[in-house]
């Protein structure tokens, strides 16, 4: 077997690529669940609870699911935010990565994040949970620790390394956990539906415009359009600090939520496609489990960089 070398100088031959990521049902299949009241047949409300796939599903039926009358929206989502006393969301993604290790097929994004990950490529993780992104940005260290190898994890610090040698001039590496923290300090992680998440998007005036004229129920995909522009708008900037002007550059979005694919694929080729039309941006939609990776959109071939 080939050795991995201490330093990967060929990543300065690559295309440019980065990824954005939904989680539930698109990296993993997460056994969190979302508490409603679905109407029975003799008119009643009985409570219920629902995977975020059928969520996915009943989420604008509000003729027969609502929210828990005793708590509404914030009781439903109870687990999809952090706790004082739990982290739910951490250990929810221990159980899911060890039901793959016990022969669960994965979401269909789960090897795409793997790869992503081997390659030290910068990417973020967009989802329409509560939890705040040093939540988000733990479970991605619990996914290094539980899908990828001792000899991926090796392959991903040669890549990490190669890229801080390259495109921040450094000769004396820290530890392996020194650069992995500054590499995972290059993503981006976003649970739009954190108040913290939000604070943020408030004081963006096109986007407060843009909440108030829409109702409540529209603004998970907002603030996933929000958190997608603030990544793409980090890549552009951190691909100009670093002189790259004359190579490919490909952006992919994944989502298994077919509204949130529609809606966020508008986005991109209304807006981001036109602002940034030397970026390539590529769509998958995996709602269909039928299939392994999604089904691919180009939603906006690349022009010049601007």
């Amino acid at each position: 077997m080939k050795a991995i070398p201490y330093v990967n100088d060929e990543v300065i031959t690559r295309a440019e690529k980065y990824y954005i990521f939904d989680w539930d049902d698109n990296i993993l299949h997460m056994p969190t669940k979302i508490r409603l009241e679905h109407k029975e047949a003799d008119g009643t409300w009985k409570p219920v609870e629902v995977s975020t796939a059928m969520f996915a599903i009943v989420r604008t039926d509000t003729e027969n699911y609502r929210a828990p009358s005793d708590g509404g929206w914030d009781a439903a989502f109870k687990y999809f935010a952090d706790a004082p006393d739990a982290n739910y969301f951490l250990c929810d993604t221990i159980e899911a990565l060890e039901r793959i290790e016990h022969g669960e097929k994965p979401g269909p994004s789960y090897r795409a994040l793997k790869k992503t990950l081997r390659e030290g490529r910068l990417f973020a993780i967009v989802t329409a949970r509560g939890h705040s992104a040093k939540t988000l940005e733990l479970a991605v260290r619990v996914f290094i620790k539980y899908a990828l190898t001792d000899r991926e994890r090796e392959e991903m610090m040669s890549n990490l390394r190669g890229y801080r040698k390259h495109f921040d001039h450094v000769e004396k590496f820290g530890t392996d956990a020194e650069e992995l923290d500054y590499y995972l300090s290059m993503c981006h992680y976003s649970g739009v539906m954190d108040s913290r998440f939000f604070e943020r998007v408030k004081h963006d005036p096109v986007y407060l415009e843009r909440i108030r004229e829409n109702p409540t129920a529209r603004f998970p995909e907002l603030a996933k359009e929000y958190a997608i522009r603030d990544f793409v708008e980090h890549i552009f900037h951190t691909l100009k600090r670093n002189g790259v002007t004359d190579k490919p550059v490909s952006i992919g979005f994944s989502d298994d939520d077919t509204n949130n694919v529609r809606i966020i694929s508008r986005y991109i080729e209304n807006e981001l496609g036109r602002r940034f039309e030397g970026f390539k941006f590529v769509v998958y939609d995996t709602s269909d489990r039928t299939l392994e990776k999604g089904r691919k959109l180009v939603v906006s071939m690349p022009g010049k960089l601007i």
